[in-house]
């Protein structure tokens, strides 16, 4: 056999052009003559990685059933509703063993001419009030040319951060740091948090998504070694507030426009950003609290006045019941406020404000 018979798939008489290749492969089939689809395929069609489908198999035993050393995987229909049992598994909050142990049951019992029923399901995964909360992601409203977030959803429940980090990604690119943040990422911190707050789990999960959300920001943050702003921005939470993800999605979306900041990171103390201002001389700066205990006045009358104007943004809903000095802006909404913090640093904001 020569060395392109031996590239050329069993059975196939194509000898087109590489970029026919992918469609050749996907209409590959079985002994049986059933279609069958590659890793990649199958991993789209579910919306996970690739390396999640490998970890599935190897760990758990669900891959594709004709599989054999030293071949590539390819998933027959029998196989991809297996792993579609299984992702539904996981979506009721089976974990993952016990979610293919389902997949792999109910498979057989179906191939058997017994029905799947409703009972099997439960057993597997006991439905409780906020099992399905990816209802509360589904039910929120979207518009049009913005993140679907009930893939980044499921990707959560299955705990599959690398698709997780991959989704953000793609959708940062597509629609813009502020946009994904609003419709796709908050809906899914929401329901996480709402469940933890009905049912007191998945408190893991928002650990996980926190971390997803944080690596995939830091990755979407350019360097900025010209910056437009002659001075600094300088980014930081109020003291006691550890609540500093919503300031690194900030970062990145400003970083994405050619403004410069100094991230200052969570719970800062009052004297260290009074230091910072001084030493930096910021044109503003962007405190963040998320509860009304870390929010107050006095945070703000202990940042001091420089010799050069600056703007001081008080950012997030724990500054809602605060009456703010004239120099202190209070910003809530991401997009809102990456527009008035570029148009405030650039001299573009009128100055009576």
């Amino acid at each position: 056999m020569t060395k392109s018979e031996q590239a050329t798939p069993s059975g196939s008489t194509d000898s087109g052009p590489p970029g026919d290749s992918e469609a050749a492969e996907a209409a590959d089939s079985d002994e049986s003559g059933e279609p069958t689809l590659p890793v990649a395929a199958v991993a789209r069609r579910l919306g996970i990685a690739p390396s999640t489908l490998r970890t599935w198999d190897r760990r758990y035993g669900v891959g594709p059933s004709g599989h054999t050393t030293g071949s590539h995987r390819r998933y027959a229909p029998s196989d991809i509703a297996r792993l579609e049992l299984m992702q539904r598994a996981l979506l009721k909050g089976a974990a993952p063993a016990e979610a293919a142990d389902y997949a792999r049951r109910v498979s057989a019992e179906t191939g058997a001419g017994r029905p799947q029923s409703d009972r099997q399901a439960e057993s597997v995964a006991p439905a409780d009030q906020d099992s399905d909360w990816l209802s509360d992601i589904a039910d929120q409203s979207r518009s049009q040319g913005s993140p679907d977030p009930r893939g980044l959803g499921r990707a959560a429940l299955a705990m599959d951060d690398e698709s997780m980090q991959v989704m953000i990604a793609e959708a940062i690119e597509s629609y813009g740091v502020a946009t994904t943040w609003d419709s796709m990422i908050r809906p899914v911190l929401s329901a996480v948090s709402n469940r933890w707050v009905h049912a007191g789990d998945c408190v893991e999960l928002e650990h996980l998504v926190d971390e997803c959300v944080l690596a995939a920001m830091i990755r979407a943050t350019p360097l900025v070694p010209a910056p437009r702003n002659t001075r600094p921005i300088l980014l930081c939470c109020a003291p006691g507030e550890r609540h500093s993800l919503p300031l690194y999605v900030l970062r990145a979306a400003l970083a994405r426009r050619g403004l410069g900041t100094r991230m200052l990171g969570a719970a800062l103390p009052a004297a260290s950003l009074a230091a910072a201002v001084r030493r930096t001389a910021p044109t503003a700066v962007a405190l963040w609290a998320q509860v009304s205990a870390n929010g107050g006045a006095d945070v703000i009358e202990q940042i001091p006045r420089t010799r050069q104007h600056m703007r001081i943004f008080a950012c997030g809903p724990g500054w809602f019941d605060t009456d703010m000095p004239g120099r202190v802006e209070h910003l809530d909404d991401l997009a809102g406020a990456v527009d008035r913090i570029e148009s405030v640093v650039l001299g573009e904001a009128d100055s009576t404000r």
